[in-house]
């Protein structure tokens, strides 16, 4: 599925505000690495500002948001904005973790890529990820 690029897919795995549970996060990281991409992550307690900021430093083709705090609709349009202002057009903002399904097509229809509830099989998200990167990204 990427076979056109010619480097690792880069995954900068973050947790926004003052959620404080990282395991999942820990979780999806290992098996984004195990797929064979290259992870950063940002750790507990950043703002969006801070998770672009890396994003845009690291070159990131996803920014993945773990998130359980119920503060998605806040969390996800912030990103999405700063993304927007940084001309981050290419780049996937995804996410996971306890969001209603009815905020998931809000935030979609937002501009949003794929959000994943818990439960969902690795190899799904992972596969989500690498056709996304492989039809919008190309280096």
């Amino acid at each position: 599925m990427t076979e056109k690029l010619q480097r690792p897919i880069r995954v900068l795995v973050a947790k926004v505000g003052l959620d404080g549970h990282d395991r999942g996060a820990k979780v999806i990281a290992t098996a984004f690495r195990d797929a064979g991409m290259e992870v950063i992550y940002t750790g507990l307690r950043q703002t969006p500002q801070m998770v672009v900021n890396a994003a845009l430093q690291e070159d990131v083709d996803v920014i993945g948001i773990s998130i359980l705090s119920g503060a998605h609709m806040t969390v996800f349009p912030k990103v999405l904005t700063l993304m927007k202002e940084q001309e981050m057009d290419d780049v996937l903002l995804t996410g996971g973790g306890i969001i209603p399904e009815e905020d998931m097509k809000t935030l979609q229809e937002m501009g949003v890529g794929g959000l994943f509830p818990p439960g969902t099989k690795m190899t799904d998200i992972v596969a989500y990820i690498s056709e996304w990167v492989s039809e919008h990204r190309d280096f």
